[in-house]
């Protein structure tokens, strides 16, 4: 029998915005409007010059997201056992009033530091994810010490430039050698690759990647370089060897731009490409082959990403990395230089958004990485203060996402925790809630975003009404505020009003003015962003002997093996190494279909995804027994994971790649992949290294 086919309904308008989710290049985009309630297809901004037109496949498709069935519409209660996934709806004013009784609750019991606001980049908007700040620091509940993502790469920059800003990066276009080290933009960045290509294209330069497996941007590159997990440190010193050596270091620029060049040369002197080789297993032609590459290219752009700083390491794989740049002088030439995030570059001021005015600077920071500790009553991740009895969670999905997922588990699972959880999807963190509130996605509401991979402030408006009962955000911690008792002017104020206001006291125009030409270049002139005018210290020079517990960097406290890091550019072994018991070395790298746990909730990423995999290299699996598909085991003392063998030889022996963030549900006995990860603290500023794993594996 013919059906009737209907036309594709025809978009009313488009609709600018800026991509809300957690990834450095915050696209700018056009979306279809469809009606008040509908989108269509979204595209990359073709007059923004650093998205350029392009954006990742899952968001071209945001509306399957957008409109997707699953999506929570209405307040619900739970009224089954802890994950029992039984829930019944109750209307919005029940729900907040039953929030803020527990809130209130747990405050008389154990006082305002038992209660712990807990979010994270669910969104990126700075109204939706930083307003949830006002709260806490009003009712003095306690902090949240940001620890999940950024801290080691960041770190580790700052160390060497003395602030979170580089080179344009829309300046990779005009460069004649583009290093893409330990980021998988083919995945993760597209408009990375948008402008490395172009250079290929238009001026013949070349592409050099490094990374631990051959996934898609190795694949596209002209010299692909394969390490194994947390040894980037040893490929960077055995390339500075390499550049002293063949008088290829820019001694002028070393001599004027640099703390200790000649310590550094001397340093240097034993890390030669024999000893790198032996530590990253790439064979010493390719690290002299880098070595000659970067040496002979002036014009060379360093753009340095942040998973090869996920490891006990981080940081210091991190500065050795950016070490480079300073020794060959290629901060000097347009094109040239590094780049990591651009944090430092905005100034805006968030005051009445955060409400820093009410900050109380004794209230205890709580590691957000050490979730599982801190639930499950350890003193030392308590800091030494009262046990976790509240949390109210936006933007986030702990059960998924946080290390060490069997500690997590067993906190949520305490009878005496109340959870409340404001969210798009019934997430495994939602399933384990008293309380699961409906929220908005970034279409629905107006926010306001700032690049982390490249330079532009960008206006997100609301483009269409969101469904059933969501609510954004801000309107949902104001009611939460009127109920608790908690006064501030930020309370009463819209996002739009809010956005104004920071905006006015950045002194970077207003609301108005934005809404006209939707997006603030705020790219600092050359000599600037090329530290031409000296780099971010008080005598103008590089840190190649950075004095780690006092990087400028936000942070409550040092963590970790602080006192010893290395005091020069070095390999730092302090990994876990793999041994007889874990002789395997696991990174759980970013799917292409995936943004942490977002997206895996629509069909089309899980067709392209398919199913949890390993990727093992044939050699080790036939010693093991496995063969391409088969069910494995991994492994270590922290837990145990079930998922499929996929036999790839773009690995190193010994090292196992596993794609996430897969639902916990997706895997065979309902164990995710961050069952293995650890939450231990990285040095010097805190982070989960969640590609530094020493497993076992073995056919299931």
């Amino acid at each position: 029998m013919n059906q009737t086919v209907r036309p594709p309904k025809q978009a009313i308008r488009i609709g600018h915005s800026a991509c809300p989710h957690d990834c450095p290049s915050t696209c700018a985009l056009d979306v279809e409007i469809l009606d008040a309630h509908t989108i269509g297809r979204v595209r990359g901004a073709r007059d923004n010059d650093y998205t350029a037109g392009v954006v990742c496949a899952k968001v071209a498709r945001y509306a399957e997201r957008e409109h997707h069935a699953d999506r929570l519409m209405h307040p619900l209660q739970r009224v089954g056992g802890k994950g029992s996934r039984e829930f019944r709806r109750i209307g919005w004013d029940d729900a907040l009033d039953i929030v803020a009784e527990q809130l209130l609750k747990a405050e008389t019991h154990h006082g305002a530091e038992s209660v712990w606001p807990y979010y994270y980049a669910g969104t990126m908007g700075l109204v939706m994810r930083d307003g949830i700040h006002r709260l806490r620091h009003v009712k003095k509940y306690s902090g949240f010490h940001s620890t999940i993502c950024v801290n080691p790469a960041w770190s580790g920059f700052a160390a060497g430039t003395g602030k979170i800003a580089g080179s344009d990066p829309r300046e990779m276009a005009k460069s004649d050698l583009v290093v893409i080290w330990g980021t998988n933009p083919v995945n993760t960045q597209v408009n990375v690759m948008t402008h490395a290509t172009h250079a290929r294209k238009e001026r013949g330069a070349k592409i050099a990647a490094v990374d631990v497996y051959m996934n898609g941007t190795m694949a596209q590159a002209d010299l692909p370089v394969l390490v194994k997990p947390g040894t980037d440190g040893a490929l960077a010193c055995a390339v500075m060897h390499c550049l002293f050596r063949d008088g290829k270091a820019d001694w002028a620029y070393l001599d004027k731009y640099t703390d200790a060049p000649r310590e550094l040369e001397a340093h240097l002197k034993t890390r030669d490409p024999q000893w790198a080789s032996a530590i990253t297993g790439t064979p010493v032609e390719t690290i002299e082959e880098f070595a000659r590459l970067i040496g002979d290219t002036k014009r060379t752009y360093f753009r340095l990403g942040y998973g090869f700083a996920r490891s006990r390491n981080g940081a210091a794989n991190m500065h050795a990395a950016l070490s480079i740049a300073a020794v060959t002088g290629a901060w000097q030439y347009e094109g040239g230089g590094a780049f990591h995030n651009n944090n430092d570059i905005f100034g805006l001021n968030k005051s009445l958004i955060e409400g820093t005015d009410a900050f109380d600077p004794k209230v205890r920071m709580l590691d957000q990485s050490r979730i599982g500790a801190i639930l499950t009553g350890d003193r030392d991740a308590l800091r030494g203060g009262p046990p976790v009895d509240a949390l109210f969670i936006q933007n986030t999905n702990p059960l998924s996402v946080a290390p060490d997922q069997t500690l997590v588990k067993r906190g949520f699972a305490r009878d005496d925790l109340f959870v409340c959880v404001h969210e798009q999807f019934m997430t495994e963190t939602a399933e384990v809630a008293d309380i699961v509130l409906p929220a908005t996605t970034f279409l629905e509401h107006d926010d306001i975003y700032r690049g982390g991979g490249h330079q532009y402030i960008m206006l997100g408006p609301k483009l269409v009404e969101p469904p059933g009962e969501c609510r954004n955000n801000h309107d949902v911690v104001a009611a939460l505020a009127e109920r608790l008792g908690a006064e501030h002017e930020g309370f009463g104020m819209s996002p739009r009003e809010l956005i104004d206001d920071m905006l006015r006291r950045s002194k970077r125009g207003t609301l108005a003015e934005l809404e006209a030409n939707k997006w603030i270049d705020c790219q600092p002139p050359f000599e600037k962003a090329h530290y031409l005018d000296g780099f971010n210290w008080p005598d103008g020079k590089f840190r190649f002997k950075p004095d780690w517990p006092k990087v400028p960097f936000r942070s409550p406290y040092t963590s970790g093996p602080v006192d010893d890091m290395p005091v020069l550019p070095d390999h730092w072994n302090v990994v876990e190494t793999a041994d007889a018991e874990h002789p395997f070395r696991l990174a759980t790298s970013p799917a292409r279909g995936f943004l942490n746990s977002t997206f895996n909730e629509t069909p089309t990423s899980q067709a392209n995804e398919k199913r949890p995999t390993v990727m093992i290299h044939p050699d080790d699996a036939a010693e093991q027994g496995i063969a391409d598909g088969d069910e494995v085991v991994l492994g270590n003392r922290r837990g145990e994971v079930r998922l499929h063998a996929k036999l790839f030889d773009g690995v190193r022996r010994g090292v196992l790649i596993a794609e996430s963030i897969w639902p916990n549900s997706a895997y065979v006995d309902g164990r995710g992949i961050n069952t293995l990860t650890g939450a231990d603290a990285v040095a010097p500023f805190g982070g989960a290294a969640f590609h530094d794993n020493k497993v076992w594996v073995r056919k299931a």
